[in-house]
């Protein structure tokens, strides 16, 4: 009896098992056809979305594919093919104004690097691209686009191996770029944290990650997890990133593991070349007129294109293929385009009126007037004014201000000790005014050669010949001083009209005589004054008023003779 019962008791929970299991079964049979009807429905509108397909933007069109289609920075894709197409790639940072073509030249320079039989790159190296402004990271290592992090069990996204307590390791792009290049855009934007932590990655080639829930003993943990934790994910790329910063405004221990390489502003013939190009790919037509407009108002290759293309738009509504330039007149006005400063030097010869040269923000080139002013006054009763200068500028980047003090008025004091003690001039019998028209960061000491010229014209009322341009450092013994960016200077005046330029003669260089323009190198402040002038220096006039060899100080009726 007793066992009849048991058997029956056991069936009877047999029968529970089977329907509980029969249930699942019919359960998982049921969830597996609703979510492959989801999944068919979901299918079904994404290919109802990919044969969705707008027209390509020009901009997308104009973009170069090939170093040939890259106008201007002859210099920076050199620089970037030597940096890139050898054995021993570098990594590189890249300077320069926006929409000169700095992503652009890092894109077709690995594949002419991966052409080249003596560079490591493969077929298939990968262009990894990311925006520092827009990279999002948790400082808790949840989450981290560049460097790459782990979900751990806890954290939502931790995949399939959540539930088993495994640790997730996620390659950030510093593992996707490895062989290959990584591209960071804005990397003066990339917060403290993430910069070190590229800096070892780039030291290390490769990422090791972290999670309180590995253990080396754990058996459940995957091999590949384990090799993960222990040797680390490889990420031996190069490094390109592209600023438009200035070198100061970088990392000191980053600038140091890269080749540094700028790129210029266009100038005003490759931004007409970029439109006519950009106009021919929309299948426009476009008139000198409107052409020449868009040259006038584009500061660089991405105004140029984003220009043509509303303008043909506008055009096209009105049933024409031919750009005008009313439409390019009517695209800058609502867009608010400011002229490009094109600066031109004047033809004619002025008294105390010189063109500087300087450079601003990522080794921009530019000319800059010069202004001085002297007349008589009593004895000792002599001022000097310095005007139109930015004496202090603030810079402020990474949680840091950086306050630059502007040492132009030091050039100027120089000039006075120079007059004073070596060329015998009484500056207290003169009130003298030195003016720096446009309101511009006027720093370093190379406008100094500039600014004595600029008050030797006005002092002996001799006129400046036109077409001449000049840098360098005066030191208070006559001497003339090398300075920065004399290529970049020299090409801003070829641009401008110059025709002769004055640099230190410690700055000449072969390549720069290879611009198209007459280069004088001096070393005295005698030697600018006797080319200038075309005749003796003001020391010999001196001497020749006082005879005293220049050591007695000339009186304002002499100068003025």
């Amino acid at each position: 009896m007793l066992q009849n019962v048991m058997l029956w008791v056991q069936f009877f929970f047999t029968m529970v098992m089977g329907i509980y299991f029969l249930g699942l079964l019919r359960s998982k049979k049921t969830g597996k056809c609703s979510l492959e009807k989801d999944s068919e429905r979901e299918l079904e509108k994404l290919h109802r979305m990919r044969r969705i397909s707008l027209t390509v933007p020009l901009s997308e069109k104009s973009r170069p594919k090939e170093l040939s289609d890259i106008v201007g920075q002859e210099d920076g894709i050199k620089a970037l093919k030597a940096a890139l197409c050898g054995p021993n790639p570098q990594h590189v940072l890249i300077y320069g104004p926006p929409g000169v073509g700095k992503t652009a030249a890092a894109r077709v320079v690995l594949k002419e690097a991966i052409k080249s039989m003596r560079s490591p790159f493969e077929n298939g190296a990968k262009f990894i691209e990311m925006d520092a402004t827009t990279i999002r990271f948790d400082e808790r290592a949840i989450a981290d686009p560049l460097i790459g992090s782990v979900h751990d069990p806890i954290y939502q996204g931790a995949g399939a191996y959540g539930p088993a307590g495994v640790p997730q390791p996620k390659p950030g792009a510093v593992t996707k770029a490895h062989g290959g290049v990584l591209f960071i855009d804005e990397i003066g934007e990339l917060h403290p944290i993430q910069m070190n932590k590229l800096l070892k990655v780039l030291e290390d080639r490769k990422v090791f990650l972290e999670s309180a829930y590995y253990s080396s003993g754990n058996r459940d943990i995957p091999p590949h997890v384990h090799e993960i934790f222990q040797m680390g994910l490889p990420a031996d790329f190069r490094l390109i990133g592209a600023t438009t910063r200035s070198p100061e405004e970088i990392p000191p221990a980053i600038r140091s593991r890269c080749v540094e390489i700028f790129f210029r502003p266009l100038t005003r013939d490759e931004v007409t070349k970029i439109a006519f190009g950009a106009a021919q790919k929309g299948a426009f037509q476009i008139k000198n007129a409107a052409l020449s407009m868009v040259a006038d108002y584009a500061q660089n290759g991405r105004d140029a294109v984003n220009i043509v293309q509303i303008a043909g738009s506008a055009a096209m509504l009105d049933d024409r293929n031919m750009i005008e330039k009313s439409d390019v007149e009517w695209v800058l006005e609502f867009g608010r385009y400011t002229p490009r400063f094109d600066k031109k030097v004047s033809e004619i010869a002025a008294i105390g009126a010189v063109n500087g040269l300087a450079v601003s923000g990522a080794r921009q080139g530019m000319v800059m007037e010069v202004e001085a002013d002297a007349s008589v006054c009593e004895s000792g009763c002599g001022t000097l004014t310095v005007t139109g200068i930015v004496e202090k500028e603030e810079l402020e980047g990474r949680g840091q201000k950086l306050i630059k003090t502007s040492s132009a008025k030091a050039s100027v004091k120089n000039m006075l000790t120079l007059l004073n003690h070596k060329f015998g001039v009484d500056t207290s019998r003169y009130n003298i005014h030195v003016n720096f028209p446009g309101g511009m960061p006027v720093d370093g000491p190379s406008a100094g050669v500039a600014i004595f010229v600029a008050v030797y014209s006005a002092l002996f009322k001799k006129p400046v010949p036109a077409k001449i341009a000049m840098t360098g450092e005066i030191s208070i013994h006559g001497a003339i001083k090398p300075v920065g960016g004399v290529a970049e200077k020299v090409r801003a005046a070829k641009e401008s009209g110059v025709k002769k330029v004055f640099i230190p003669q410690e700055n000449d260089r072969d390549i720069l005589h290879e611009e198209g323009i007459d280069i004088i190198p001096v070393d005295s402040i005698e030697e600018v004054l006797d080319i200038t002038f075309k005749e003796k220096s003001i020391k010999d006039e001196i001497v020749a008023a006082s005879g005293f060899g220049g050591q007695t100080a000339i009186s304002a009726e002499q100068l003025n003779k």
